[in-house]
């Protein structure tokens, strides 16, 4: 019998705002010089503390929905979910049940499309720390952190791989910079990620499953394990494959896995058992009568639409046809949004100068994605004046240049296969034996451009 592992995710991302959500507290806890500076009676659930929305953590949810594809709708509103916590001093969290701010987007990757369930709104609870104190030990609680803005993001049950897992969390990650909503930090943990795992018998061989495999709610299993707040993409990689792994044995036993939330144990890549998994109905939702319903007109949508940046995929698809750059360096480049424009700001100034012209957008693109200058510290100019400089130092008669090349590709049948079938680290040595053929001159970036337009063709 083969499984079919039918995963969904659950994200959590702090927003950068400067307050928190609900009151005008500062939203900085992981700079914040003690415990406990930045609260209020509002996010300690002090007797008359009335919660006021943070406007602009609103919009920057919508603009992270309209950038992942989601439906706005018009009326959103915030609900109590209750559950008792010593991190929680309500008794309840403030957050959206039935009617979030953002409804069915997608992520589209090679490895297989996720749909976006919903995107809403919330906020952070407090830190619990585990301490000793007088020679007693202790959880202690640091409310710096409780009420700031939280947006969470559910996906439908379309990831069936922890590869594909992985990959959609990453492109997640970078369209959230991209936004300059979030750092997105999971060491400090303004990202937490939360894959919910189940497994289910399947009657075709795993080589047949294609990409895209959507479950409905009849197909789902009667149980899914969540494992919570990961705070790395490997790690994740890791307790998806043990759970696939721990979940499969216990169902060729005939058994079924116990739904409940487990914890990942860094150490050994495994999962333990935390506690029983609460259904929605356990929470007991109601809209929160202290916050005023939210409506919104498709002009303040169309408006926050407006704002949002080129996105990772356009800007891709428009470094290969603008530069003509291949993709596999068009999405190195485009990997951040501001090495992007460092990228794009070293053109302007090419194009500009005429002394520059001997300059390629692909011997540029070279030498910022392998890092041959400290292009970071240096403005575009320096970076551009550099790069000519090396040039000029570096260069040969193009006829014996040409040569070389044509020596170095015919002499190293393998290194080329090996590059053909996928290894393009093998690059760098073609380059070396380059290099040592003409005595350390030639530029790298050109050597690199000339060996990639021999090598595709």
């Amino acid at each position: 019998m083969s499984y079919l592992p039918i995963i969904g995710m659950e994200i959590h991302v702090e927003l950068a705002t400067a307050s928190k959500m609900f009151c005008g507290c500062r939203n900085d806890p992981f700079n914040a010089p003690i415990p406990n500076i930045y609260t209020c009676p509002v996010c300690l659930a002090m007797p008359g503390g009335l919660p006021v929305v943070n406007r602009k953590a609103v919009e920057w949810t919508i603009k992270l929905g309209l950038a992942l594809g989601c439906t706005i709708p018009l009326f959103s509103k915030f609900d109590r979910k209750h559950y008792f916590y010593p991190d929680l001093p309500k008794g309840y969290q403030i957050s959206q049940n039935d009617k979030p701010l953002c409804k069915k987007g997608i992520i589209k990757l090679d490895e297989g499309d996720v749909r976006i369930q919903r995107v809403h709104l919330e906020e952070d609870t407090g830190k619990l720390i585990h301490s000793e104190v007088n020679g007693e030990k202790m959880t202690l609680v640091d409310f710096n952190r409780g009420g700031v803005p939280l947006v969470e993001i559910v996906t439908e049950p379309d990831v069936h791989s922890a590869q594909q897992a992985k990959a959609f969390l990453k492109k997640l990650h970078q369209i959230i910079r991209y936004l300059d909503i979030s750092g997105a930090d999971m060491e400090k943990g303004s990202m937490r990620l939360e894959p919910n795992i189940s497994v289910r018998e399947i009657l075709i061989s795993k080589s047949k499953i294609q990409n895209n495999v959507q479950i409905s709610k009849d197909e789902l299993p009667k149980y899914k394990v969540e494992v919570k707040n990961i705070n790395s993409f490997n790690f994740v990689k890791k307790a998806i494959e043990y759970e696939i792994e721990r979940q499969t044995e216990i169902l060729e036993q005939g058994k079924t896995p116990v739904q409940e939330t487990r914890g990942y144990v860094q150490s050994n890549g495994s999962t333990i058992s935390q506690r029983t998994k609460e259904n929605a109905e356990d929470y007991r939702y109601f809209p929160d009568p202290d916050i005023p319903p939210m409506r919104f007109t498709k002009e303040q949508i169309a408006a926050i639409k407006d704002q949002l940046p080129e996105l990772p995929d356009a800007k891709i698809k428009r470094f290969q046809k603008e530069y003509g750059l291949s993709s596999v360096d068009a999405e190195q480049l485009a990997e951040t949004r501001e090495k992007a424009q460092y990228f794009e700001n070293c053109i302007a100034y090419i194009l500009s100068h005429k002394d520059y012209e001997m300059i390629t957008a692909k011997s540029l693109a070279n030498t910022i994605i392998n890092k041959r200058i400290e292009y970071e510290s240096l403005t575009p100019e320096e970076c551009v004046k550099s790069i000519a400089e090396g040039i000029a130092n570096n260069s040969v008669d193009e006829a014996l240049f040409q040569k070389v090349i044509t020596d170095v590709v015919s002499e190293n049948p393998k290194a080329i296969a090996d590059y053909q079938a996928g290894k393009t680290g093998v690059l760098m040595f073609l380059v070396g034996q380059v290099k040592k053929a003409l005595q350390g001159k030639g530029d790298a970036g050109l050597i690199i451009e000339e060996l990639e337009k021999r090598l595709c063709s």
